[in-house]
């Protein structure tokens, strides 16, 4: 039963990359149920395994027999193991999961069910708590200390997880499913459930300033989370729901320092901006940790000495949800991905693709698909093998990540779609631009490198309009509508470049 009374809200959006929203949420404050699920699946599917998730928690939760965490065990089981069900029933849902948070407040105490990457605050006394562990790689080594809570949030492997709700069957005891953690909640306290779309873009600090900003106003602050989200890149759905005591407030600011306060808060800015830049640097190095693939799905080897001698071979076996790793070696062949597979190399830019026999590229082509990765590969052009692009996406949904470009005509070309990403690569040296995005793509570019192209390293053109976020641009320009400037300098670093304008089009005389 439900003591402390509440304030509550909760919305959803499917932010700026993604056109489907495979997110969703649940707020039942007389009974003190609350959850948020984001699905795994791309497109319908992940929309179907968060509905039937939602169904089956509700169905469960609202039949208050047993005790509170064996009614959250059953019915993330339950949801677990109606979606697993029905992946099998319908080929086209194969391989739909999702993960979720629920909140179950009884007395003054919350009781939270966790499986995957969403999470649970808690905001108390101006300070802000994460009280779920991330079922991730990179988030399980944030939770250790190894990584700072910004290093996670731009690292290329943010969204991997080896826990989840759907891909294999589970009882309610079985051991790493279902995270189960008590927490105090009184009046003065808030909770705030949210996915990782809310997550890796904006900072705890600022979760926790928006909400005591709108204290006493849980819809405002949600809205105003969301369009925060937005504005830093909106890569993903983004899913909040908030939950107040009647007593939370913002803490009451404490009297300024007389003297030297404002000169050590200056200081200590500037250590944390070195910091954060050395952070950076740091960690384009970082190697994650392999992620295990569910059972639904195959992973098919590529190379010498394995079943497919080519990739070509092992993508034309693929399908949705597998993924192919190859071998190391150099590959002279023209790519061509397969929409809902991944490509990875299987140690990271040992596999390097080339020209393809009797032509000169590209050497990575997407044409009108969706949901297909590519990641750890090295493509490279030189004078013996010339390629006149490295890779090319058209009206394509494509994730791009830890690949070096090297010495191609163009290194990567977006021509249109959506959905589309770059994150922690190089593009380097190429004899025209490093990346050209035109025909209104809007790709999501962060924390890559683009350096000594003879071209602009960066050019959009006829409509393109990519996201850049902490990317490095060195020794060669970048070609953007004018309106764009002002953010790219503030948010990416420029050394040995001055931004170049996309110069005005030229005028008919009348």
């Amino acid at each position: 039963m439900v003591k402390v009374r509440l304030r509550s809200a909760g919305a959803s959006d499917p932010g700026r990359v993604r056109h489907n929203n495979e997110d969703a949420l649940y707020v039942d404050a007389d009974r003190g149920i609350f959850c948020v699920v984001d699905g795994i699946g791309g497109q319908a599917a992940g929309e179907k395994a968060a509905e039937i998730a939602v169904a089956r928690l509700r169905a469960r939760l609202e039949r208050q027999t047993g005790t509170t965490e064996q009614r959250i065990r059953e019915a993330i089981t339950m949801a677990n193991n109606e979606i697993l069900r029905a992946a099998g029933e319908n080929p086209e849902w194969a391989g739909m999961a999702c993960v979720l948070t629920v909140a179950v407040l009884e007395e003054n105490t919350a009781v939270v069910g966790h499986v995957g990457d969403s999470r649970l605050y808690q905001m108390h006394r101006g300070k802000i708590t994460k009280v779920t562990h991330d079922h991730s790689p990179v988030g399980e080594r944030e939770d250790k200390g190894e990584f700072t809570e910004a290093e996670a949030m731009r690292h290329p492997r943010r969204n991997e997880v080896f826990r989840d709700v759907g891909s294999e069957k589970h009882a309610p005891d079985d051991p790493d499913f279902v995270e189960i953690r008590r927490v105090p909640f009184d009046s003065d306290c808030a909770l705030l459930l949210c996915s990782d779309g809310l997550s890796d873009q904006v900072p705890s600090a600022e979760i926790l300033k928006s909400v005591e900003r709108h204290s006493g106003d849980p819809e405002s602050a949600v809205r105003e989370l969301i369009a925060t989200a937005n504005q830093a890149g909106g890569k993903d759905n983004v899913t909040i729901v908030l939950v107040e005591g009647e007593d939370f407030t913002a803490p009451v600011p404490a009297a300024p320092e007389k003297s030297g306060g404002a000169l050590r808060w200056v200081l200590f800015a500037a250590a944390l901006i070195l910091a954060a830049a050395g952070g950076f640097l740091a960690g384009q190095k970082l190697a994650p940790r392999p992620v295990a693939t569910p059972a639904a799905h195959r992973v098919l080897v590529a190379g010498d000495g394995t079943p497919f001698s080519s990739i070509t071979a092992a993508l034309t076996e693929a399908r949705t949800g597998d993924t192919v790793v190859v071998q190391p070696g150099e590959y002279h062949e023209q790519v061509r991905l397969k929409g809902g597979v991944t490509l990875r190399s299987r140690v990271p830019l040992d596999a390097v693709l080339r020209a393809p026999a009797l032509s000169s590229g590209p050497a990575v082509i997407a044409e009108n698909i969706q949901n297909a990765r590519i990641s750890g590969f090295r493509v490279a052009g030189d004078a013996q093998s010339p390629l006149s692009e490295g890779i090319v996406l058209i009206n394509s949904g494509v994730e791009i990540d830890n690949v070096e470009v090297h010495g191609a005509g163009i290194g990567v070309q977006v021509r249109g779609g959506h959905a589309v990403s770059l994150s922690a690569s190089v593009v380097e040296d190429c004899l025209a631009e490093g990346i050209l995005i035109t025909g209104g793509a809007d790709p999501w570019i962060s924390h890559s490198i683009f350096r000594r192209n003879k071209g602009a390293g960066l050019a959009a053109r006829d409509g393109g309009k990519p996201v850049l976020r902490d990317n490095i641009f060195e020794k060669n320009s970048v070609e953007l509508p004018p309106e764009m400037m002002d953010s790219a300098k503030a948010n990416n670093q420029f050394l040995d470049v001055v931004p170049a304008r996309r110069p005005a089009p030229a005028r008919k005389k009348e």
